[in-house]
């Protein structure tokens, strides 16, 4: 037996299969999805569609890009540069003194007081990094210089002091301190 004996004996069961179904009355079994429109309802639905609603469908692109929006690579490169720029202490060290409070001759007590009024006044103004010249000690009678100590603390503790330093020589050395305050 070849593939075409095969074939003939397909087809004439198949219209044997067909001749029963006519003679018993049966009507053949749709293999149509339950909930698959009819023709009539295809129809009906392709005649309510307009170019209205042709208009209200959306591109494929502007979709994905509504979903997942875009990234714009510049933008968060410059932001990076800007973070590592501003979190950078040489950066710190470069940016003009904007204020500048000398505290020589004050006591401890007149010293703290003195920076707080001066480090509140300077953040209503906007101001950015200040000069404290509190001298390096050598009138000090005492061993160890008494306001560096002072300013230090005053900085350790103050919640609105960010970095700090000491200039230049010409700016006072270790007799002056720089400070960045918190915006």
């Amino acid at each position: 037996m070849d593939f075409g004996d095969i074939l003939d004996q397909w087809d004439s069961q198949q219209k044997n299969a067909a001749k029963k179904q006519k003679e018993s009355g049966k009507t053949q079994i749709s293999h149509k999805k339950a909930n698959a429109p009819t023709p009539a309802e295809k129809a009906a639905a392709s005649s309510r569609a307009t170019d209205h609603d042709f208009d209200k469908r959306i591109n494929p692109e502007e979709a994905w890009l509504r979903r997942y929006g875009t990234v714009d690579k510049d933008k968060i490169a410059e932001e990076a540069e800007e973070s590592m720029r501003t979190n950078s202490q040489q950066y710190f060290k470069s940016l003009p003194v904007e204020a500048r409070l000398d505290l020589h001759g004050l006591t401890q007590d007149e010293a703290r007081s003195r920076l707080n009024s001066f480090i509140s006044d300077c953040l209503k103004r906007g101001v950015r990094k200040v000069l404290l010249i509190h001298g390096k000690g050598l009138h000090t009678t005492g061993s160890d210089p008494v306001l560096g100590e002072v300013v230090r603390k005053f900085m350790e503790t103050d919640k609105r002091c960010g970095m700090s330093g000491h200039p230049e020589k010409r700016m006072g050395g270790n007799g002056a301190t720089w400070l960045v305050l918190k915006q």
